[in-house]
């Protein structure tokens, strides 16, 4: 792994965003809600929040030298140790802030990856993540780091007339190199316990991260799958047989979704993520109970699109419907009123999934049967046209 500080749980931080065009405050207020539960998940306390209405990011400090200097008082004044952006910055724009401030400065897709090296279990999702942290790194070497450690450097490594900086960039990109050649021996041996599996029908769960797969997975299959309050819970894909009314299929739970995920970490999880290109049917969880759920269903479609599965037979499953009532309905709230809301609720998205749509409680575990019934219904719907001429996966 790279050697960097690793977030410290008393550590405390400010979080900064950019009020840009076509966007509002409530907006960045909801971005910067899930930074800060970002930083909680890596262990840090957000403190405080600063943002700034600007066309466009500063080139250089990324906010405003006013903002700047309002950050730093703040920084000094409370003992701030850490300070979090929630758009990627350049190499350079983090030296300057580092310069002005005094104080560590990391952006949202350093914050992600710190999480993702500290969720990392298998040997598999341990080199994605390293993988992706070195491409974070590569275009960002001159203003982040005067030197890396030299890992298999050392004494006489350096070429005549090379500079520091040339020499690091070098180490960088021969450890990319070397990790995409290990990841490709390990998806060629993932491959392979695929092709095992078997002529089992793969349904696999996707959505935003925190959204309830994970229990998802333990109430459908009966497994234990680890599960909490936090985003990227699950970072490894889990794969369970399960069996309903006698029909078997497999079911695969896999890593969450998050908007402004680093493009490079998408692409060094792209192996892990074949269980989403190839599976048969998707379960698209959604927390309907969240305020943001429609953007959120937004940032999983897009996802899919880009990996080529959106064109998948797709179930929606509105989660957290519990919390959704909570959130909705006061106590002095009418009956009759209460029925009509959640009516038009599910009114609403059977129109828009085509009727492809159902709406549970998993820590409930409310309306778990109709959720199992129509899985099995569409595992059924798939057997026969997967193979027409074999029974025993159908009765």
């Amino acid at each position: 792994m790279i050697d960097k500080k690793n977030i410290q749980k008393e550590e405390r931080a400010i979080l900064v965003g950019l009020v840009q065009k076509d966007q509002t405050e409530a907006q960045v207020q909801e971005y910067l809600d899930e930074l800060a539960f970002l930083a909680e998940t890596a262990g840090t306390i957000a403190v405080k929040r600063f943002y700034q209405k600007m066309a466009h990011p500063d080139s250089k400090t990324f906010v405003g030298k006013g903002k700047l200097e309002e950050i730093k008082q703040f920084v000094e004044a409370e003992e701030i140790t850490l300070v979090i952006f929630d758009d990627e910055l350049t190499g350079s724009q983090i030296l300057n802030i580092e310069k002005a401030l005094g104080v560590r400065t990391i952006d949202r897709s350093d914050l992600i990856l710190d999480i993702f090296a500290s969720r990392a279990r298998t040997a598999q999702a341990k080199v994605q993540v390293e993988l992706a942290q070195y491409q974070y790194i590569l275009p960002r070497l001159k203003g982040m780091w005067s030197h890396l450690e030299r890992q298999g450097g050392g004494i006489g490594s350096r070429g005549p007339g090379e500079t520091e900086i040339e020499t690091d960039r070098r180490i960088v990109k021969e450890k990319i190199s070397l990790l995409r050649k290990r990841l490709k021996e390990i998806d060629k041996q993932s491959f392979t316990q695929r092709k095992d599996r078997g002529e089992f029908i793969r349904v696999a769960l996707v959505g935003y991260t925190n959204v309830g797969k994970s229990t998802i997975m333990n109430l459908v299959s009966k497994s234990e799958v680890f599960a909490e309050n936090k985003l990227f819970a699950t970072l490894d894909t889990t794969t369970r047989k399960v069996v309903f009314e006698n029909t078997p299929f497999l079911l695969s739970d896999t890593v969450g979704f998050i908007r402004k995920l680093p493009h490079h970490l998408v692409e060094s999880f792209k192996s892990t993520l074949d269980e989403v290109r190839e599976a048969d049917i998707l379960l698209h969880v959604v927390d309907v109970s969240h305020p943001q759920h429609e953007e959120q269903i937004g940032v999983v479609n897009k996802t899919l699109q880009d990996l080529k599965a959106f064109e998948k037979p797709i179930l929606t499953v509105f989660n957290k419907m519990d919390l959704y009532e909570k959130n909705t309905f006061d106590e002095w709230l009418e009956a009759d009123v209460r029925t009509e809301i959640l009516n038009d609720l599910r009114q609403k998205w059977e129109n828009i999934t085509q009727g492809n749509c159902v709406f549970i409680s998993a820590l409930e575990k409310n309306n778990i049967d109709e959720l199992r019934q129509t899985i099995l219904s569409k595992v059924k719907e798939m057997y026969q046209i997967r193979y027409p001429y074999k029974t025993e996966y159908i009765y």
